[in-house]
C-alpha cells in the first residue's frame, strides 16, 4: 500500500522500438487513449532467445522543459549497465512488475528470479502506469527514456519513449 500518491500525470507522446533480429525478439508497442487524459500502453513482445548471465540491460532518462530535441539533458535517474538477471531482481521487481502485473503476462515472481527468462509471447493490454515504485514528485516537462538490452551472440534491442509530465491538480 502506498502511503504517498504520485503528484504528477503523464501522457505518452511516442514509443519507438528496434531489434537487430526480429526472429529472436520482435517488439510491437503502441499508445492507446483510454479516455480523456488517460493513456495506456499495449504491447506484444515475441521473445525467442535464451538469455545468459552476460545479457546486459541499461536505461537512461533525459528531460526537456520544451520537448525540443536540443533541449534534453541527462538525469541521474538511470539503470546502470547490469546483467538482465540483476535487473529482474531490482528495478524490474520494484517497479515494472508492480505497474504491469494487472494488465499483462510479464513474468511474476517472489524472492529471487530463477533463470531462464521464458521464451514466449508477452502481452500488455492498455496498461496504465500508476507510478508504484516511481518518485511521488516529478518536475513537469518531457522525459525521454532509452532502454537497451544486448549480449554476446544475442540480438540487441531497444526502446525510446517520450512522456509529457504535468502536475496533478489536487
Amino acid at each position: 500500500m502506498r502511503i504517498f500518491q504520485r503528484k504528477w500525470n503523464y501522457e505518452p507522446i511516442s514509443i519507438e522500438t528496434n531489434s537487430s533480429d526480429e526472429s529472436l525478439i520482435k517488439l510491437d508497442v503502441k499508445i492507446e487513449r483510454i479516455n480523456r487524459g488517460l493513456f495506456g500502453l499495449t504491447a506484444k513482445i515475441d521473445w525467442n532467445y535464451d538469455t545468459t548471465d552476460e545479457t546486459m540491460v541499461e536505461a537512461h532518462v533525459l528531460r526537456s522543459s520544451t520537448g525540443d530535441a536540443s533541449d534534453y539533458k541527462l538525469l541521474p535517474w538511470a539503470i546502470p549497465k547490469q546483467s538482465l538477471y540483476d535487473h529482474l531482481n531490482t528495478y524490474y521487481k520494484d517497479v515494472s512488475m508492480k505497474n504491469f502485473k494487472h494488465c499483462s503476462n510479464i513474468p511474476q515472481f517472489e524472492g529471487k528470479f530463477q533463470p531462464p527468462l521464458p521464451k514466449k509471447t508477452y502481452f500488455g493490454n492498455k496498461c496504465v502506469i500508476d507510478g508504484d515504485g516511481l518518485p511521488d514528485i516529478v518536475p513537469s516537462g518531457f522525459y525521454l527514456i532509452i532502454i537497451k538490452c544486448y549480449g554476446p551472440n544475442q540480438p540487441t534491442w531497444s526502446s525510446s519513449s517520450v512522456f509529457k509530465i504535468t502536475q496533478k491538480l489536487m
